[in-house]
């Protein structure tokens, strides 16, 4: 499996997977030419991928999503409640577990102010973004797996005494919000296990968080020798190979 985020921020979120000769984007935040513009740095072609997988449908999410898809007639995974909201025709609807091509996906809820959803990715990968918490209903199908991908927004204190006003700090902090760093690394702590090779710090607020407060946090409460990479807004991951 080969994956690279492509973008990860409050500004945009990309991510691509690529297994047993399946290509697929998870969210495609950023716009079309971005896109096309760091796919084809990997040589990848853009018509080649197989699907857009969607968690929700936020602009940080979705904005490049009718011109790529159109573009290159990519269909696109997503609830009938996000086709409604979105406007898009070439849709299959996500179910609980489900193939695209090659690559087998295992759906799960997430708890956002919009519907939204998690994957477990050839039981592999565990993408995980915009979640106020993770029920612990599904602690057993998240853990031990090779590579995650978790949201780790903000710090709290800097969330508290930052510029945002009360109400934008009461939806990000509440249980439809978003992880903080400290959340994050709790999670993380509970699911890593000994197959577990890469970390991916994602959704780093540029207001509310720094780098240094997300990796520090996260290695405050993991303790094992495990790499950590980190989603930026405008700059790819190295390419994740296991």
């Amino acid at each position: 499996m080969k994956v690279k985020v492509l973008a990860s921020g409050s500004k945009g979120n990309v991510t691509y997977i690529e297994d047993n000769n399946t290509k697929i984007l998870i969210d495609i935040g950023m716009r079309c030419c971005y896109v096309e513009e760091k796919l084809k740095e990997m040589d990848v072609n853009p018509k080649d991928i197989d699907a857009i997988l969607l968690t929700h449908i936020h602009k940080d999410h979705t904005i490049g999503l009718h011109t790529f898809a159109r573009k290159y007639n990519i269909v696109t995974y997503m609830t009938p409640k996000m086709q409604k909201e979105l406007d898009v025709e070439n849709v299959k609807y996500i179910t609980k577990e489900m193939a695209i091509k090659n690559i087998n996906i295992k759906v799960f809820r997430t708890s956002h102010d919009v519907e939204s959803y998690g994957y477990i990715v050839q039981d592999s990968l565990v993408y995980i973004t915009d979640t106020g918490y993770i029920n612990n209903k599904y602690f057993d199908m998240l853990s031990n797996k090779k590579i995650y991908i978790m949201e780790s927004n903000h710090d709290i204190e800097m969330l508290e005494t930052g510029p945002y006003p009360y109400h934008l700090k009461q939806r990000i902090w509440s249980d439809k919000g978003h992880l903080s760093n400290e959340m994050s690394s709790e999670y993380l702590s509970k699911f890593i296990g000994d197959n577990t090779k890469v970390v991916v710090l994602a959704h780093l607020s540029e207001v509310n968080n720094t780098e240094e407060k997300a990796i520090e946090e996260f290695r405050n409460k993991n303790k094992k020798d495990i790499k950590v990479l980190l989603g930026k807004p405008k700059e790819t991951t190295e390419l994740i190979e296991i």
